[in-house]
């Protein structure tokens, strides 16, 4: 092996359960194990959360063992139980849709050449052909029910809003997934995050019981922010690795955004730098904090990991452009839009074919609260028109002044900002 893989995630905090760690890290340093992580489709992209165990499958790869993607066409049919309440089913032709889209977004983070090629795999191709009689007479005969009661998920949900027999039943699919595996992959080790450690552990107990086989499960632990609230969250949703979804502008400003308190373990959790390499960061970010150099680091390898290098470039260009520390006609159209629909970005029609006076759009883009106010501000000195200091608040706007014909980035002192998009 090329590294051991268990000091690595040791170092980085990144082991909250496991079913023997001895017997686990024996078996890795035998040779190649082979491993699995779930993902199902409830949306059609993948979040922050399944790149952490995205992240976590590629180092066991780069450790010289074989990681299994598996993609949830059935289980996403079904729904693992959440605490708020039942999941709304969706329909099939759309599971499978997301099962494709999720594929694809998986398939950028593995290896598959070489002896521990990365493979994709689907439980609904096991799972389909299964009748109701077998499931229940060769899966559901191992599951006591008074252990499935006592699962955190459930006994949550039962003494709140109840359960239903199918959410209530999400385990032993998942715990046929583990055997499947097993049996034609060879695959011995389960990871996911720490509220998935029951369904894990219910596959090992299924292979044991079944196959009279053993198997390990490591979980990761959840990832909770300094202040409280959900990772992987803003005010706008969930931060989605699809770029449709969450622009790479408005990815690359959540990592740039991140609590000093939370760039630890941020960065032990999704960065491939060393631990070493990752110390010294955070010595000399805490040496500087005002140049929030751990989240600097996050935002341009994450970017660069989830939507490329170009794109990682452009986005840190756009933020500093912004603000006038670059040149914004040197973003492309896609990217400043990205950065100003983050900023706040309102279209504004033209007057009688005209386009408005500075004081229009100002109070229009919400910049200040009235055409006194941007006035004031001009006479301050502290209005901005593309990174320009403005003259004259009631002055019509220039052709000129249009970023590729039709945008304008408006700007009151250092921090207010906001964009406008001219009708044709």
């Amino acid at each position: 092996m090329t590294k051991d893989i268990i000091a690595e995630l040791q170092a980085r905090n990144l082991i909250a359960q496991t079913t023997d760690l001895a017997a686990l890290q024996e078996a890795l340093n035998a040779g190649m194990v082979t491993l699995y992580c779930g993902f199902d489709p409830t949306a059609p992209s993948l979040h922050l959360g399944n790149l952490a165990q995205i992240v976590t499958m590629r180092r066991f790869q780069l450790a010289g063992h074989r990681p299994l993607a598996l993609v949830g066409g059935a289980t996403g049919l079904i729904g693992d139980p959440k605490q708020s309440g039942e999941r709304n089913l969706n329909d099939a032709e759309v599971v499978e849709q997301w099962v494709g889209l999720i594929r694809q977004q998986l398939e950028k983070y593995f290896d598959f050449s070489g002896s521990n090629a990365c493979q994709v795999v689907n439980n609904y191709d096991w799972t389909k052909g299964i009748s109701a009689i077998e499931f229940l007479r060769d899966i559901g005969k191992h599951f006591p029910v008074n252990r499935m009661l006592d699962r955190e998920a459930v006994s949550a949900r039962l003494s709140t809003v109840g359960i239903s027999y199918t959410e209530f039943s999400y385990v032993l699919l998942q715990s046929l997934d583990f055997l499947e595996l097993y049996r034609n992959f060879d695959c011995t080790l389960q990871i996911g995050g720490s509220d998935q450690w029951g369904n894990i552990t219910a596959g090992c107990d299924l292979i044991r019981r079944v196959d009279s086989g053993s198997a390990h499960a490591l979980t990761t632990p959840l990832i909770t922010k300094a202040d409280g609230t959900k990772f992987g969250k803003t005010e706008s949703g969930t931060v989605w690795l699809d770029p449709e979804k969450t622009t790479p502008y408005a990815f690359y400003q959540f990592w740039l955004n991140a609590d000093d308190r939370d760039v630890a373990t941020l960065l032990n959790t999704y960065s491939f730098k060393t631990v070493e390499e990752i110390a010294a960061l955070l010595e000399e970010a805490q040496a500087a904090p005002h140049l929030r150099l751990g989240q600097r680091a996050l935002a341009d390898e994450l970017t660069t990991l989830v939507h490329g290098a170009d794109a990682a470039i452009a986005a840190q260009l756009a933020g500093k452009a912004l603000f006038g520390q670059a040149d914004l006609a040197e973003l492309d159209e896609a990217t400043l839009t990205q950065a100003l629909a983050e900023a706040g970005l309102v279209d504004v029609a033209r007057i009688e074919g005209q386009l408005p006076s500075v004081a229009d759009l100002f109070v229009a883009a919400g910049v200040t609260p009235s055409k006194g106010a941007a006035r004031r501000a001009v006479e301050e000195g502290g209005a901005y028109v593309n990174n320009v200091k403005v003259a004259d608040a009631d002055a019509a706007l220039e052709e000129s002044a249009l970023l590729h014909g039709r945008l304008v980035v408006l700007r009151r002192g250092k921090k207010t900002i906001a964009g406008a998009r001219l009708a044709g």
